[in-house]
């Protein structure tokens, strides 16, 4: 008999409650709790530090700029270059490797509580209920023909929403372009080129993403919700409800007998659809629309305050405590991710300290080799120094391990901070007979005073072969 792989029945969900607007979006209700104000606290401090950040200066210069014009990436005291791009790409493995890890551990608590889209789309709710009313006046005037005061509301509710999109858009380029001058044109309507449709893009895309779309960015355009479940095992902590305790539902009176009625602790108010983002029912069991916001967990607990019964029916919960069994909180695969993660954080932190100060590259010219006055076979090569420390630099240049060669040229120079210099060198054979057509050469450039700041670049020398 073949084997078949084990599977759980999951039945269909049914039509949803919610009410939707004309334009397909959820009305959902306010509500307080603690994962309210916890996401209250960390989108807080993410937009503080997103819009925040970009206007701090240091040593006479914007703090965080990625300046494409020079090359150049200046985190405070720190200035990256392209030849430190890999260090990069170890922080994008790195945050990669930490969302998989907090996702075996509790779900998408990311989504719920960090990820952009969901904090600029809880930011424009927020706007909608300042100007439109609670969920209930909204779903009326949604339903009411247009007046003058829905023409008002609606006109408030988006120039909030196109001026929070307008500033998401000046801070986002304003990381790439100095934001004070750039601001300074937006003001004064003399933007324009590059700067101003970049702007207006991320503006249209704020506006779109978090006013318009909404849970559709998350249901079907958000990877993450796809790719979620193969990280998910059965400790995983999830939004999930108990249907051991909560079934069978029914509405009944505070301090009725659940055991002679046969009911269950939920109510059946459906509180925790009303306040969901997404619109689902946490009651059909654990869905991709679900991006563990812990709202529903909020609106539930304060039903069960009200009704006297214990907190937790819906509730951070793993699959295996919901089956009656035991999470287990340390496991291999856990374990796996977080070893994984300490080594590359330590390599990272590691690399940043053996990052070289000063960048030497070697371009040798297109010309083969040329005699000099002397009769000797000579080699043109021109070096670009980046000195990236926050200070003016003496350097001094030589060849290491070349005996029978000569480096002709400047071979000491200050390069101002921050700052990149070109120069040009030829390197003499002092041989009459080179011991072969093409040899390796190295250049060294150190710091006069520090010779712990130096870097080495290798290069070829050609030659002709003499018979």
């Amino acid at each position: 008999m073949t084997d078949r792989i084990p599977f759980t029945e999951i039945a269909t969900a049914p039509a949803s409650p919610q009410p939707r607007r004309p334009d397909n979006g959820i009305h959902t209700r306010s509500f307080t709790g603690l994962y309210r104000n916890l996401r209250i606290g960390f989108a807080g401090a993410l937009l503080l530090l997103f819009f925040g950040t970009a206007w701090l200066n240091w040593d006479g210069r914007q703090a965080v700029l990625w300046d494409l014009g020079n090359s150049k990436f200046h985190i405070f005291a720190a200035t990256f270059w392209p030849q430190d791009f890999i260090l990069l790409s170890a922080l994008l493995i790195i945050c990669a490797f930490g969302l998989f890890a907090i996702t075996v551990y509790a779900g998408r608590v990311w989504c719920g509580y960090s990820c952009p889209q969901s904090i600029w789309t809880w930011l424009f709710m927020w706007c909608e209920k300042v100007t439109e009313g609670d969920r209930n006046q909204r779903i009326k005037l949604a339903a009411a023909p247009w007046s003058l005061n829905k023409l008002a509301r609606r006109t408030l509710k988006h120039s909030l929403w196109l001026a929070i999109g307008v500033l998401t858009g000046l801070t986002f380029v304003g990381y790439f372009t100095p934001i004070r001058p750039l601001a300074a044109e937006l003001l004064t309507l003399q933007l324009g080129g590059v700067a101003l449709f970049w702007v207006l893009f991320f503006t249209a895309a704020t506006y779109i993403n978090a006013g318009l779309l909404r849970e559709a960015v998350c249901l079907h355009m958000c990877p993450y919700a796809r790719f979620q479940s193969v990280m998910f095992d059965k400790d995983t902590l999830a939004v999930a409800y108990d249907p051991r305790r909560g079934e069978a539902r029914g509405p009944r009176k505070k301090g009725s007998d659940l055991r002679i009625q046969g009911l269950g602790d939920c109510i059946d108010c459906t509180l925790c659809v009303q306040v969901c983002p997404t619109g689902i029912d946490i009651r059909d069991g654990l869905q991709m629309a679900c991006i563990g916001c812990a709202a529903c967990i909020d609106a539930c607990d304060g039903v069960m305050d009200k009704m006297g019964y214990a907190r937790g029916l819906i509730g951070y919960k793993s699959e295996r405590s919901l089956q009656g069994g035991t999470t287990h909180w340390l496991r291999p695969r856990l374990l796996g991710y977080a070893i994984a993660l300490g080594v590359m954080i330590a390599a990272l932190v590691v690399a940043l300290q053996l990052r070289p100060m000063v960048s030497l590259d070697v371009i040798k010219d297109r010309g083969l080799f040329r005699e000099n006055a002397q009769g000797q076979i000579e080699n043109i090569y021109l070096l670009k120094v980046i000195n990236k420390t926050e200070r003016i630099r003496h350097y001094e240049l030589r060849l290491l391990d070349a005996d029978g060669f000569s480096l002709q040229g400047k071979t000491s120079f200050m390069i101002p901070a921050g700052e990149m210099s070109e120069l040009p060198v030829s390197v003499a054979m002092l041989a009459e007979r080179p011991a072969s057509s093409s040899q390796v050469l190295s250049f060294e450039i150190s710091e006069r005073n520090d010779p712990t700041i130096r870097s080495v670049a290798h290069s070829r020398f050609v030659a002709p072969m003499k018979r």
